[in-house]
This record gives structure tokens, sequence and C-alpha cells, in this order.
């Protein structure tokens, strides 16, 4: 398995079991993949959510099920996750548009909620940063912004700790090896993660001042920015 020459041609070729890939190389995939609907405040109830980064649709389906009136987006780079997405959802109010986040135009007041479900860690230190005031601006008042991801910078003392035991847990599911090589071929060349206090700090600049974290082993995490 070789790696694709851009990010998009990447997930256009991960597309075809993205679920189960996920689920066998991402540590805790789907308990953070949970926090999207548990950790939502009480009564929440938006009308207008963004998905970006949104793969396969996962994050969307989940959220479907507590609110299945809202008008959603889906914002992708891959044209065949996208073209999964229509067809999963093709009897929701779901609209898709294919954009790298750092050129999509995140529209002021806009939105209840944002999500972004392992996506992120394809930006950078400054990119984040930017997609975070973005994301704050889009909000409307009280509106949400929940991410999942691996949340820890390559330059942490503790990142080669940390590959060791995901290469220990990749290959508990993927024994021959193969798997693991295509992850860190992957990682190395398209990912970019950033810490988890990083990033709490980069929320706070934005605007976002009410902020609650799920952490699993330190470096797997979920966090949730309420715009006040």
């Amino acid at each position: 398995m070789k790696i694709q020459d851009s990010i998009s041609n990447e997930f256009d070729a991960f597309s075809k079991n993205y679920t189960n890939d996920m689920i066998g190389v991402v540590p805790y995939y789907l308990e953070l993949m949970s926090c999207f609907t548990k950790s939502l405040p009480n009564s929440f109830n938006p009308k207008t959510i963004l998905d970006v980064g949104c793969g396969n649709g996962n994050v969307t389906a989940s959220l479907l099920k507590s609110f299945p009136n809202a008008e959603y987006t889906l914002l992708d780079a891959s044209q065949e996750m996208l073209n999964l997405c229509a067809k999963r959802f093709k009897n929701s109010a779901v609209s898709c548009v294919k954009s790298y986040f750092q050129e999509f135009t995140f529209k002021a007041n806009t939105y209840n909620l944002i999500v972004a479900g392992f996506s992120l860690h394809h930006c950078n230190s400054e990119d984040k940063k930017s997609i975070f005031k973005k994301i704050y601006k889009a909000l409307k008042k009280e509106g949400v912004f929940m991410c999942s991801d691996l949340m820890i910078s390559k330059n942490n003392p503790a990142h080669s700790s940390l590959v060791e035991k995901w290469h220990t847990f990749v290959l508990n599911t993927f024994p021959d090896g193969e798997k693991w090589q295509w992850l860190m071929d992957h990682y190395t060349e398209f990912d970019k993660p950033d810490n988890l206090d990083e990033q709490l700090r980069w929320l706070k600049s934005a605007g976002f001042s009410s902020i609650e974290t799920t952490i699993h082993e330190k470096y797997w995490a979920h966090f949730k920015a309420i715009k006040n």
C-alpha cells in the first residue's frame, strides 16, 4: 500500500474501508467519536451544523440520530468521501462542499455547531490558529465547536513513546505490518498534530472562554468549546 501524492487523493483511496480502518489504526476512535453527542450541552438543539473534514460522514451520522431536522454542511477535500456522504445522507438536509479547510469561506454567525473528527491534524499550527478564529466567528451565540483528534506535537519529548504504543495497537489488528507502514508514511507526509495545551490556548485566543476536554492516554483527545 503506497500513499498518494496529495491529501485529497490519499483519502480518495482511503475511502473504501474508512470506518474499519479508522477503528483499527486510531486508538479510542469509537470513544472519541461518541463525544460528539455525549458531551453536548443539555437541551442543545442545533439547527445548522458544519462538519469540517467530514470523511465518510461518521460524525454527521451520529449527530443525525439526535438532530434529524438540522441542516448539515459537510466539508472535505476528497471527492470520493463526499460521494459516499451524498449517498449515505440522500434523505437528509445535507450539502457537500469540496474544499480544503484553509480555502473554505466560514460565513459569520451561521452555525450552531461545528465539528471536526480526526481532520484538523492535517493543518499546521498557523492554519489551526487561523481556522479556530474563523470557526469562532462562524458560530452563532452559544454555538459549540467540538474536535476529536491526536493532540501531540511531533517535537514533544513523549512523541516517540506514543508512537511505540500506537505501533503495538495497530499490529494487534493488522499483524502483517503493511497497514502500519502505510500509516507512518501517511503520518510523516501529511499529518501535523499539535499539543493539546497549545490548542487550548489558541481556542482562548480565538475568543472561546468555556472549554472542556476528554482525554485518553494524554494525547488522544476531544475538546468542546462554546461561544458565550
